[in-house]
């Protein structure tokens, strides 16, 4: 997977307004302009949630279930931008990575064979 890290791709991909939000994040996806090259994420904490230390586990913490997650579930062709929220700091991880998995089947963005996969 590779990761978005330039603000044009964040905005290009909030644009398109393909988004769903769970309790524990949001998830927002857009086509690649590249074609049906890798998977693409990016993550992204507003001041919101909390100061530095707590943002930063908030990413830390959407990495760890996107690396989980996504190599598996997503379809290729696609960038993606993980949004924390307010509990995604201590949100247990189980329930995060159920609220990825219900965000990507919310958005359509599911490979076609992991259907079986989530059941």
């Amino acid at each position: 997977m590779e990761r978005l890290k330039k603000r044009a791709d964040f905005l290009r991909v909030a644009s398109l307004r393909r988004k769903w939000a769970a309790p524990g994040l949001v998830l927002q996806v857009a086509p690649c302009p590249l074609g049906a090259g890798p998977v693409r994420v990016g993550f992204t904490v507003s001041k919101k949630v909390g100061n530095a230390v707590v943002r930063n586990r908030a990413k830390r913490r959407l990495r760890a279930a996107a690396d989980s997650l996504l190599p598996v579930l997503a379809q290729t062709g696609l960038d993606y931008v993980l949004i924390g929220r307010q509990e995604t700091p201590d949100r247990p991880f189980p329930l995060l990575c159920d609220d990825l998995k219900t965000a990507l089947r919310k958005v359509r963005a599911l490979r076609p064979d992991a259907v079986e996969t989530l059941s």
